[in-house]
């Protein structure tokens, strides 16, 4: 038996959390998660055990499934949740589970920002109560990783954000950006990043052989960006696309520098800034990572080019919108919580 910590994960039945049970189902440290459906979708499936879900687990993968309620969850001995459902049911449960003595790590938007009128303003739905919002740790390991060690309740970041926040954090802390002339940060996603949920413009045909912008201006991830980057909102333009693949998420960054900088110099500076990180890899000047080198693993691959006037520079930053950008990071960060190695069972 490992002396792992005891795992409950509510709803399983999206993307994400399809996710995050093939990864916690090898997790070296985790024995055996108990997997919580609610009723309605999740209870529709009438599943026992994950593989009556997930056949693809058969021999690897029997852990049970449950009906949810917080007295199940807390009865089961778990010390904590991940919570892979919608925004406002994770709002709705997150207190209570907190109550009950359990850590909780959600994948929703619902405890992202401080603010409850950002929330509100943003994703158009009641917040989550102020006292546990003020609480909430942003659960990107690279950036607060101290506090999400002591955290109760994480809130694993959007997968766009992630990207973004990864390529940029290292020149807006360095003050190398001439903010004066803005940044764009250009991000395209696969379809799985827009939910399980049926939508007209997630359809196959719609998808298939086609590539659009959507969100501009009004992306409920721009406020994650610019708070957690310390930008104002007129400093950054953010536009998100649709591209016909399952996974993966690529964000094109363009900035201007305050001053001329040598391609070795950016590289060192972002060397620098993730060293120890063994989760984020920097590229060589010059070398840019793609979306397929990122696909299906819990990386973040970054790499830039620079113009010959040395001012003008471009971030490429690449993820798993499943896995860096959801899944992957919300185990990442259980690995801090409860004191593992930051890369156990996601290598």
């Amino acid at each position: 038996m490992n002396a792992g910590p005891k795992i409950a994960v509510v709803g399983a039945t999206g993307y994400a959390g399809r996710e995050l049970a093939h990864l916690l189902v090898r997790h070296p440290s985790i024995d055996r998660a108990v997997f919580f459906l609610r009723e309605g979708r999740d209870g529709e499936r009438r599943a026992n055990c994950l593989t009556d879900l997930y056949p693809e687990l058969r021999g690897r993968g029997e852990a049970p499934c449950r009906t949810f309620s917080v007295e199940a969850v807390a009865e089961s001995g778990a010390e904590a949740a991940f919570l892979a459902m919608p925004h406002e049911i994770s709002a709705e449960v997150a207190p209570s589970l907190v109550d009950a003595g359990l850590r909780v790590i959600d994948l929703s938007g619902a405890f992202r920002f401080r603010d409850p009128e950002t929330y509100a303003e943003w994703y158009r739905l009641p917040p989550a109560p102020a006292a546990l919002l003020g609480d909430a740790v942003y659960g990107l390991p690279e950036v607060y990783g101290a506090e999400v060690k002591r955290a109760r309740v994480v809130a694993n970041p959007g997968c766009y954000p992630t990207a973004v926040i990864l390529g940029l954090k290292p020149l807006v802390d360095a003050g190398w950006i001439d903010r004066g002339r803005g940044i764009v940060c250009d991000a395209k996603s696969g379809v799985s990043g827009a939910g399980k949920q049926p939508k007209p413009e997630t359809h196959f045909v719609e998808v298939n052989e086609n590539f659009r912008a959507y969100g501009l201006f009004t992306h409920r991830h721009t406020p994650e960006i610019t708070g957690h980057l310390g930008l104002a909102p007129e400093d950054v333009i953010f536009t998100t696309h649709l591209l016909p693949i399952e996974r993966g998420i690529l964000a094109t960054l363009y900035v201007w520098l305050g001053e001329p900088r040598e391609a070795a110099e950016i590289e060192s500076l972002y060397r620098a800034f993730y060293a120890g990180r063994p989760l984020v890899r920097i590229w060589p000047a010059g070398a840019l990572p793609e979306v397929r080198h990122v696909a299906h693993t819990n990386f973040c691959d970054i790499g830039f080019a620079l113009d010959r006037d040395a001012r003008r520079l471009v971030i490429v930053s690449c993820l798993d919108n499943l896995g860096k950008g959801a899944a992957g990071q919300a185990v990442q960060n259980m690995n801090a919580m409860f004191g593992l190695a930051e890369v156990e069972g996601l290598l």
